[in-house]
């Protein structure tokens, strides 16, 4: 079955001789909210987002067209340098792979806790870059004006950073200044995406992220960090979307957990992901949800591919 991907409404053409186009990759450690700012820079909730640390786990590719610029954002996992799973693994190749293929880098660092040794480690990667700027993310946290100052001269003096932008990505606060910032250091280019295109993902994979969104909000750390979704069936039926999908876990004592008492569980998650994949996709959803018991699934790296990681 054919999978149109996630549109918008175009812009008007753009001048060839002045239009700007780029990638530019959101690279920073894990919960940083670098996924926030990318639902921010484009305009839409496009890549999940929860409280928990590294829940982005995928490559996400973000497209905002202007009549000025073609801006391609590219969302990835954060650094996780304390644990050596295969998933981490992988989600570390998938983070390097970006700034690689990136003509900008925004590197999101969170302002409300200063500058941490994970964040270091992170610039040590970046800073041969040619094109980076530093983002200081949840500024509605900061309560002293003069600490945000001081990091911002701190940042100053460790890289030759084209720009050191503060933002809160969840209160839009200075997200206009940031896109203009990328725009100005983007290479004169035409657009590589047709102007009403928001991402390269298929709905099918949308619907599996807002799941797996809706798993890690609803349950928190009751629920283990490996688990997944699958997306069984994917199909129209008429004005109507037919959606069945399995949440994978590791232990039978885990599906116990996303069950909940009497199924209340697995009800509120398919409720509240109906809910989304109606507004993104724009139309009525049905939604089946399974749980499965995988206790390999996340094992190896050929068991991670099987469930679509690392593609």
């Amino acid at each position: 079955m054919h999978e149109h991907r996630i549109d918008r409404q175009a812009s008007e053409d753009p001048s060839p001789a002045t239009h700007r186009c780029g990638t530019i990759a959101i690279v920073g450690r894990p919960n940083v909210g670098k996924s926030s700012l990318l639902n921010q820079l484009i305009g839409q909730k496009l890549a999940i987002t929860s409280h928990r640390p590294q829940t982005t786990r995928h490559r996400i590719l973000g497209i905002r067209s202007d009549d000025d610029a073609q801006m391609i954002f590219l969302d990835a996992p954060g650094w996780q340098r304390k644990q050596r799973s295969p998933m981490n693994r992988m989600l570390n190749r998938t983070a390097e792979q970006v700034i690689d293929e990136a003509d900008l880098l925004l590197w999101v660092i969170d302002a409300s806790q200063g500058l941490t040794d994970e964040d270091l480690q992170v610039l040590s990667r970046l800073e041969q870059h040619p094109n980076i700027i530093a983002v200081l993310n949840k500024i509605d946290r900061v309560k002293l004006r003069a600490s945000l100052y001081q990091l911002a001269q701190d940042l100053a003096l460790r890289a030759a950073f084209k720009a050191i932008v503060p933002v809160s990505a969840e209160r839009a606060t200075q997200v206009d200044v940031l896109i203009k910032a990328c725009k100005d250091l983007l290479p004169v280019d035409a657009p590589r995406f047709a102007p009403d295109e928001l991402t390269d993902r298929s709905e099918r994979f949308l619907a599996a992220e807002i799941i797996r969104e809706k798993l890690f909000r609803l349950l928190g750390d009751e629920l283990p960090y490996q688990s997944t979704v699958l997306i069984e069936q994917f199909r129209d039926d008429g004005a109507l979307k037919r959606i069945e999908a399995s949440i994978v876990v590791q232990r039978e004592a885990q599906r116990a957990i996303v069950l909940g008492q009497a199924g209340q569980g697995i009800k509120r998650i398919g409720t509240d992901a109906r809910r989304d994949m109606e507004r993104l996709f724009g139309t009525k959803i049905f939604l089946g949800l399974h749980v499965k018991v995988r206790d390999d699934w996340a094992s190896n790296e050929q068991g991670l591919a099987a469930y679509g990681y690392g593609q």
